[in-house]
């Protein structure tokens, strides 16, 4: 009923003619994405996009840290002689400081500025990898043409030249920034601002040697204080303008990421003549004066406080102003000048001023409490005593420069003999850095090398025996060893605490040379002698602090050096083997490396 019934070839063809076509369809994608794979697979293996691709993979895989296992067998892997490279971290990662992280720090809290200090990763969770130099990377120029100019394409940051480049700080000229020597609050040049502060403060004949740049910008302060034998700390956080201390160093001059937040700088006590603020920003009299007693800790007796800037004679803040003025007199610190937006002070000589009446209620910190202490210890609210630090080291007791490089160190409570010690000590590496120079042929005291880190300072005596060469040397004492860096100051040196299982606060391709003695004895517990970190992770980080042909230099037992040797070779070094000079009666080889010019 109403039923019609076809013959079946009638309705097969029907059938055909209502599914063939979406059949067809179906059939060109399934074909299309065929030949698509197959044409993208050509790609992958016969052309370099595929080289690119892979390595961005392997790249993504680095970064993730998630399988600490594997990290842990390359390292095991390498320490073993294993042929294994150390692979290079991606092109983003040019100016990588692993504890000045932005995407972590951004986390933490903004209360006196604590997300804006060091904060270092987990050393599994951190990538092993090799930082890369930028793309157009050259050899820096050499000191001292590298005060006035250095190549753009080593640092392609134009934020601070766009921003300050009317102040003098810094301009694009062709392939080169170029530095006027300018600051916001100098900006006819520093030259001009530092002989302003000469006729007030002994500028010249050796009485100054140390100095501290707070907030230094670009420090050209700094740079331009060497022409006066004095060598200046520059310090700066890593902020908006992202690249000062990077700049800084690129032009040769000694700088330090670090921010005075919540922790104690990593200096000594009483280590520095002068302490200098530009327009650094630093709320000296917050906290109850916190900052300004951190100040305090690091000048010498006798030594000069500068503020240049706000909140001196600064419109709409003078109860700033004041405030600044009153914790100044409740210190006893001697008013030298105000001169126009300067203002200059005198530290006392001894603890005679507190205990006293004042508004700030300021006090001396216990007896118990030890100055020196400063890495990762808080910062306190109390006067740090004079009293505590025995010997004669105040500004006009202490030797002027250069005399104080070789004499006796006023602070000396580490040894009996320490007069005995210390110049056999200095003897001793007069000898060994002669002999690098003449029978290793190494390029210290050329242009070549610059800016200088020694890993185990000590005394000092390896930066004291490059007194004559064109060479700053930041001095590093490990924070589980003697402190000694106190002693560093006292000689007219500069240095930082540090402990080497961390990273270092500075930036990529910071150092033309790094040396270091005893290097395994910086990853182990001084008490119980167990390894607290690996000889990779710290060569990956010498690695990065180091220019590429920078050079490396090791000094340690024969086992050691045949370590130091093998993870050389997976770090991309070109390292040899020698004797120690004749002279030596310790048990020791020495391995010179060269960091190879590689490029992603």
């Amino acid at each position: 009923m109403g039923h019609v019934n076809l013959p079946a070839s009638k309705r097969t063809s029907n059938i055909n003619l209502i599914y063939n076509p979406r059949q067809w369809r179906l059939l060109d994608l399934i074909s299309a994405l065929f030949f698509g794979l197959v044409f993208l697979f050509f790609i992958l293996v016969f052309t370099p996009l595929g080289d690119s691709l892979a390595a961005s993979g392997r790249q993504t895989l680095l970064l993730s840290g998630s399988d600490p296992q594997q990290r842990i067998r390359l390292v095991a892997a390498i320490e073993a002689g294993q042929p294994r490279v150390v692979e290079a971290c991606p092109a983003e990662a040019v100016d990588h400081m692993p504890c000045e992280d932005p995407r972590l720090n951004s986390q933490l809290s903004r209360e006196m500025n604590y997300y804006r200090e060091r904060h270092c990763p987990m050393l599994e969770s951190t990538p092993l990898c090799l930082v890369p130099p930028p793309k157009g990377y050259k050899v820096s120029v050499q000191w001292p043409e590298s005060l006035h100019k250095i190549w753009h394409s080593n640092m392609p940051h134009n934020k601070i030249a766009d921003r300050k480049g009317h102040q003098g700080w810094m301009k694009l000229e062709g392939p080169h920034f170029i530095f006027p020597g300018g600051g916001t609050m100098f900006p006819d040049g520093a030259e001009q601002y530092i002989e302003k502060l000469g006729q007030y403060i002994p500028m010249n004949g050796g009485v100054l040697r140390t100095a501290l740049d707070m907030g230094c910008g670009v420090a050209s302060f700094g740079g331009f204080l060497l022409s006066q034998n004095i060598v200046t700390m520059s310090f700066a956080p890593r902020d908006s303008h992202k690249s000062q201390i990077q700049f800084a160093l690129e032009r040769g001059i000694p700088a330090f990421v670090a921010m005075l937040g919540t922790r104690r700088l990593p200096f000594p006590a009483f280590g520095f003549d002068l302490v200098h603020c530009s327009r650094c920003l630093i709320p000296f009299t917050a906290y109850n004066a916190t900052y300004f007693l951190e100040v305090d800790r690091l000048l010498r007796p006798g030594g000069y406080l500068v503020v240049s800037g706000p909140p001196v004679q600064w419109p709409k803040q003078d109860k700033e102003w004041s405030d600044l003025q009153g914790v100044a007199r409740a210190l006893c610190y001697e008013l030298i000048a105000v001169d126009g937006n300067t203002v200059i002070w005198k530290k006392p000589a001894g603890d005679l001023c507190l205990p006293n009446q004042n508004e700030f209620g300021l006090e001396l910190c216990d007896e118990s409490d030890d100055p020196n202490s400063a890495w990762y210890f808080k910062l306190k609210k109390c006067v740090s005593r004079i009293s505590s630090v025995k010997g004669e080291y105040a500004v006009g007791n202490i030797p002027k420069w250069p005399e104080r490089l070789t004499s006796s160190p006023p602070r000396s409570t580490l040894l009996k003999n320490v007069a005995d010690v210390y110049e056999a000590d200095t003897r001793r590496w007069v000898r060994r850095v002669a002999h690098y120079k003449n029978s290793l042929n190494i390029k210290l005291g050329t242009a070549a090398v610059r800016n200088v880190m020694d890993m185990n300072a000590f005394f000092g005596g390896f930066a004291a025996a490059l007194k004559s060469d064109p060479v700053w040397v930041m001095n590093v004492v490990p924070s589980r060893k003697p402190s000694t860096l106190d002693m560093i100051f006292d000689r007219g040196l500069i240095g930082v605490y540090h402990d080497w299982c961390e990273p270092f606060s500075t930036y990529p391709r910071s150092y033309d040379l790094i040396h270091v003695t005893g290097i395994e004895s910086l990853i182990k517990d001084p008490a119980s002698g167990k390894s607290r970190c690996n000889l990779v992770d710290l060569m990956v980080e010498i690695d990065r602090m180091l220019r590429p042909e920078g050079t490396v230099i090791v000094r340690d037992t024969p086992e050691v050096i045949d370590k130091v040797a093998r993870v050389a070779h997976a770090v991309r070094w070109k390292p040899t083997i020698y004797d120690k000079e004749p002279e030596s009666h310790g048990r020791e080889k020495i391995l010179v490396a060269t960091k190879t010019f590689w490029t992603l």
